[in-house]
């Protein structure tokens, strides 16, 4: 495993759509286990594969109760609403206030290449959400309502 450099806020690729994994192969295992090893460190929820410069359908999330990966995830249905303040890794230092569905059916691949669906609510429902906003190349302000403080930033820092 290796830390790799977060893209931030200038950098064109976030702007970019990823494209579709084809196989889950050696180099998106390894791709999976340097973005989990490079949120940790950074003291993130979750991280996209475009924002370490990769553009490929992946994301790692880890809202609290363990890892979760996701490979050329899909949403497959949403219900409610819910206001959170949203950070991200790749806009240090800015925050805010963003409405998102309060639960969320997401299906895509897992590590392994086998297929897996869940069903997330609140801040994991979000977090999922803000990832895969990365994959289309939609950054949380984009989506912002009003900003607030970083301090008052819930530890999203997707």
């Amino acid at each position: 495993m290796a830390l790799r450099e977060i893209r931030k806020y200038n950098d064109e690729i976030l702007r970019k759509k990823s494209r579709e994994v084809k196989n889950v192969d050696s180099r998106i295992k390894i791709l999976i286990d340097d973005m989990a090893e490079t949120m940790y460190k950074a003291d993130g929820v979750g991280l996209a594969a475009p924002q370490v410069g990769v553009l490929r359908k992946v994301i790692v999330v880890d809202a609290g109760s363990g890892l979760i990966t996701f490979v050329n995830p899909e949403i497959v249905s949403s219900d409610g609403e819910q206001v959170g303040v949203e950070g991200c890794l790749s806009i240090p230092d800015v925050a805010g206030e963003v409405a998102r569905p309060k639960i969320v059916t997401i299906k895509g691949l897992d590590k392994n290449g086998e297929p897996i669906e869940i069903t997330a609510e609140d801040l994991l429902a979000r977090a999922l959400l803000h990832e895969i906003d990365h994959l289309d190349g939609v950054l949380f302000t984009d989506k912002v309502i009003r900003y607030v403080d970083p301090e008052e930033d819930d530890g999203t820092k997707e």
